[in-house]
C-alpha cells in the first residue's frame, strides 16, 4: 500500500490529467514555472495558483487543481529528501560511534586479561614467596627499578628520541590499557552525546580521556587545538620557543605555557612542555606533549616565581579521519598538578580526575564540535552577532575573571595593605587597559585604575548548579543596583560619571536577552538589562536602565565536577566588539572528598580569608567532626568584583568596595541557607569560641562596619546629603 501510495505520488509530481482524462507528462518549461514559483513559495494560496496559471502560458492547459496536487507531492518529497538525508547523518554517526564502542570494548578486554594474568602472577608470588625478589650479600632483598633517564635534550637527536617515546606512551593510553580508565559517572555514550568520557581510577597523576566524531578535517582540528587559549578558558599564555622538523614528516616545538589558578587560595601552575606533531602509517595525525624535566624559568623569571611548575605526562590527540568525511578524535590529559603546594582543604580539587576532565578534555570535544556546527550553519546566534564575536566576548569576560583573581603583579596588580588577617582581599591596578583591542584610541585614559575586591569562602549541602542559577535569576537578592549603576557610569567619559551627580532610582526587575549558547547549553552568553530611572526632577521620565554582558555556565546539576561560573560586565546598550569591559562574578567549584575520609577540616564559618587559616604542605591531623555528610558536598566560592576608579577617590572606592563585597558573601550565605535541598544550614558550623580567631574576625567585621559605613553612604548616594 505504501508503495502504491510512493509510486502515485511520484506519478502526480511528473504527469497530470489532460482534458482527455489521460496523464500527461510534465514538460521541462512547465516543472521550470513551477519550481520557480516552488521556490518563492512552497504552499501557494488558491489565488497565487489562478494567478500563475494566468500569468504562465505554458500552464494554461493545467487545471488548478492538479497545480494543487504538484505543490503537494513537491513538499512531500521535499520532505522526504531531507528526511533521508537526516537519516543519512544519523546512521553515519551511528556507525562512527560504534566502531568507537568496539574499540573500547577491545581495550576492555585487553585490561580485563591484563588483571586475569597479574592476578595470576600475584598467586604464584604468594606460594613462592622466595622468589620474589633477590637478595644481596647481606640478605635484603633488592628490587631493580628501570630507570628512564632523560635524554640529551639539547640535540634534534635528544629530543627526537624523547618524543618517539612520548608518542608510543601517549597512543597506549589513547587506545590500549596504560591507563587503568573508567567510565566518566554521568557521561553515558549515546547518538545524542558528544563523546564517551573516561577518567583515571588509580595512575600517577590525574588523567581524562574523550573520544568522539567530528565534522572537521584532522588538519583543521589539529589547528584548533594547538591554540590552547582560545578553547582552554584556565590557559593564560602559551608560547613556542623552538621549532624545528622532525625529518619524518612531523614537527617538534618546545612550548612554555602558563595556567590561571581557579581560586585565591591556590598558586597558579606553568608548563615547560615539549610538543611533538606528527602523521601514523594509518593515515592519523597526532598531536603529544609531555614535560620536560630541567627546563629553565620560561621568558621571564620574575614572572614565573608566581607560578608552581606542574608537569604534563605524555597528553595529545589521536585524529583518524574518518570514511565519508569528518574524523574520529582520542583526547587524553594527564598531568601532575603537585597537590602538595595546596592548602589541605583544597588538595581534592588538584587531585581529582573529574576536574581535569570538566575543564579540559571534554571543554576541547565540546568547543571542537560547536566550531564544527558553526562551520555548517546549524548555530544560529540573536541580536545579529557573528558566532566569532560573541566567543571573543565570552573569552574575555572568563580572561578578565581570571586576571583579577590571580592579580599576577606583570599584570600591573598589587595588594593594598594585606596583612594575612583581612576577610576580603583589595588590589590595585593603575596601568589596566580597558579596551578589548590594541588599538588605545578606545582606551579609557581618564581613569585612574582598577580596584578588585575578592574574596574566597566555603559553602556545603547546596549545589553549585542551583546556587549559580538562583544569582543569576534573581539578582536583587544580592546586588545593589546604586554599585552597578556606579561601575557603568563609571566607564563613560562624560559629566554623569560617577555617583552623586545624578540620584537614581532602580525597580528591582531585569529583563535577560539570550546572545547564544554552546551544543549542550553547557554555557550561556546572554545581556541583562536593569531597569532604572533618575530621581532628578529634570530627568524624571529619563531612562537610566543599566546594560550588563552575562555569561553563565554549570548550571546543569547533573554535570559530574562542573564548575559553576556568573561573570558579568557593564556595557552600553549598543555595544561594539572592542567595548572595554570589567568583568565581576561568581565562581564556585566542587570539592571531591577522599574515599573514606570523616574528616571535616574547615566549616562554613571559616568563610572569608581561609589562606590565614590554612597550612601549605603535608596534611595535618585533625579532629574527626560529626560531619562526614556535609564533607561530602563542598565548594569553594569564589567572588570578585571590579570597581573603575580616579586618582583622587582610590581610598573611597577602596573602603565602598570592601563594605560592598561584605554584604554579597552575606547576602549569599543568607541565599544558601535559604535554598540548600537537604535543609541545613549551609553555614552551621562548631560552636565559635569567644577567643577563637573566627569570632575576633566577626566582631572586627562589625567594628569595622558601622565605622565605614558613612563613608560607604557619601559615595553612593548624592553630595550634601545629611543622612
Amino acid at each position: 500500500m505504501a508503495m502504491a501510495v510512493a509510486e502515485h505520488r511520484e506519478s502526480s509530481i511528473d504527469r497530470h490529467l489532460d482534458s482527455s482524462g489521460k496523464y500527461v507528462r510534465y514538460t521541462a518549461e512547465q516543472v521550470e514555472a513551477l519550481e520557480r514559483v516552488y521556490t518563492e513559495c512552497p504552499k501557494p494560496s488558491s489565488l497565487r495558483r489562478q494567478q500563475l496559471i494566468r500569468e504562465c502560458p505554458v500552464l494554461a492547459n493545467i487545471e488548478p487543481k492538479q497545480i494543487k496536487v504538484w505543490f503537494q507531492n513537491r513538499r512531500c518529497r521535499e520532505k522526504q529528501r531531507k528526511e533521508a538525508s537526516r537519516l543519512q547523518a544519523v546512521n553515519r554517526k551511528l556507525t562512527a560511534m560504534n566502531k568507537l564502542l568496539m574499540e573500547e570494548n577491545d581495550r576492555l578486554q585487553k585490561q580485563v586479561s591484563q588483571l586475569v594474568c597479574e592476578n595470576g602472577f600475584m598467586k604464584q608470588q604468594l606460594h613462592t614467596p622466595s622468589a620474589a625478589g633477590t637478595t644481596d650479600g647481606n640478605g635484603d632483598s633488592v628490587v631493580t627499578t628501570p630507570q628512564n633517564s632523560m635524554r640529551d635534550a639539547n640535540n634534534p637527536a635528544g629530543f627526537l628520541s624523547i618524543a618517539e617515546e612520548m608518542l608510543a606512551e601517549f597512543l597506549s593510553k589513547a587506545t590500549g590499557t596504560a591507563v587503568d580508565w573508567v567510565q566518566m559517572p554521568g557521561m553515558k555514550p549515546g547518538p545524542d552525546s558528544v563523546g564517551i568520557f573516561a577518567i583515571s581510577q588509580s595512575c600517577s597523576g590525574v588523567a581524562a580521556r574523550a573520544c568522539g566524531l567530528v565534522s572537521l578535517e584532522p588538519k583543521k582540528i589539529a589547528e584548533i587545538l594547538k591554540d590552547r587559549p582560545s578553547w582552554f578558558r584556565d590557559c593564560r599564555s602559551l608560547e613556542v620557543f623552538t621549532m624545528f622538523p622532525a625529518g619524518n614528516g612531523g614537527t617538534i616545538e618546545l612550548v612554555y605555557t602558563q595556567t590561571y589558578a581557579p581560586m585565591t587560595l591556590a598558586p597558579a601552575r606553568d608548563f615547560w612542555t615539549l610538543r611533538y606533531t606528527t602523521n601514523l602509517d594509518n593515515g592519523s595525525l597526532v598531536v603529544c606533549e609531555r614535560s620536560l624535566s630541567g627546563s629553565g624559568a620560561g621568558p621571564n623569571a620574575a614572572a614565573a616565581a608566581q607560578f608552581v611548575r606542574a608537569e604534563m605526562l605524555p597528553s595529545g590527540y589521536l585524529i583518524r579521519p574518518c570514511d565519508g568525511g569528518g574524523s574520529i578524535i582520542h583526547i587524553v590529559d594527564h598531568l601532575n598538578l603537585q597537590a602538595w603546594s595546596v592548602p589541605e582543604v583544597i588538595r581534592p580539587l588538584y587531585e581529582s580526575s573529574k576536574m581535569v576532565a570538566q575543564r579540559m578534555t571534554i571543554a576541547a570535544l565540546r568547543y571542537i564540535r560547536q566550531i564544527a556546527q558553526e562551520t555548517s550553519g546549524e548555530v544560529v546566534y540573536g541580536l545579529g552577532r557573528q558566532p566569532a564575536s560573541l566567543r571573543t566576548f565570552s573569552q574575555r569576560l572568563s580572561r578578565g575573571f581570571n586576571d583579577v583573581v590571580n592579580g599576577f603583579n606583570d599584570d600591573g596588580w598589587s595588594v593594598l595593605n594585606c596583612d594575612g588577617a583581612e576577610d576580603v582581599i583589595i588590589a590595585v591596578n593603575s596601568t589596566k587597559n580597558l579596551s578589548g583591542t590594541s588599538n588605545p584610541a578606545s582606551s579609557l585614559t581618564l581613569l585612574g585604575g582598577i580596584l578588585c575586591a575578592k574574596a574566597s569562602m566555603l559553602i556545603q549541602n547546596i549545589p553549585p548548579a542551583v546556587l549559580i542559577r538562583f544569582l543569576r535569576e534573581h539578582r536583587s537578592e544580592w546586588a545593589d543596583f546604586n554599585v552597578d549603576a556606579y561601575s557603568a557610569a563609571s566607564l563613560k567619559a562624560g559629566s554623569y560619571a560617577y555617583p552623586g551627580m545624578r540620584p537614581m532610582r532602580f525597580t528591582g526587575s531585569q529583563m535577560i536577552m539570550p546572545l547564544g549558547h554552546t551544543i549542550e547549553n553547557e554555557e550561556m552568553l546572554e545581556v541583562i538589562r536593569l531597569e532604572g530611572h533618575s530621581l532628578a526632577q529634570e530627568d524624571a521620565f529619563v531612562s537610566r536602565d543599566i546594560h550588563l554582558l552575562q555569561l553563565c555556565s554549570g548550571i546543569d546539576e547533573n554535570a559530574v565536577g562542573a564548575c559553576a561560573e556568573l561573570i558579568f560586565a557593564p556595557i552600553d546598550e549598543m555595544f561594539p566588539d572592542d567595548a572595554p569591559l570589567v568583568p565581576s562574578g561568581f565562581r564556585i567549584i566542587p570539592l571531591d572528598s577522599q574515599p573514606g575520609d570523616k574528616k571535616d577540616t574547615m566549616t562554613t564559618n571559616r568563610t572569608l580569608d581561609l589562606t590565614s587559616g590554612l597550612e601549605v604542605g603535608p596534611a595535618t591531623n585533625h579532629p574527626a567532626g560529626d560531619a562526614s555528610s556535609c564533607h561530602n558536598n563542598r565548594s569553594v566560592l569564589t567572588i570578585a568584583f571590579q570597581f573603575p576608579f580616579e586618582s583622587n577617590l582610590q581610598d573611597n572606592v577602596a573602603v565602598m568596595a570592601r563594605q560592598y563585597v561584605r554584604s554579597v558573601i552575606s547576602s549569599v550565605q543568607t541565599v544558601a541557607m535559604a535554598i540548600s535541598p537537604s535543609g541545613v544550614n549551609p553555614a552551621v558550623g562548631a560552636r565559635l569560641s569567644s577567643g577563637s580567631p573566627e569570632a575576633l574576625t566577626l566582631a572586627q567585621w562589625i567594628r569595622r562596619s558601622y565605622r565605614q559605613v558613612c563613608t560607604y553612604l557619601c559615595l553612593i548616594f548624592p553630595t550634601g546629603s545629611e543622612s
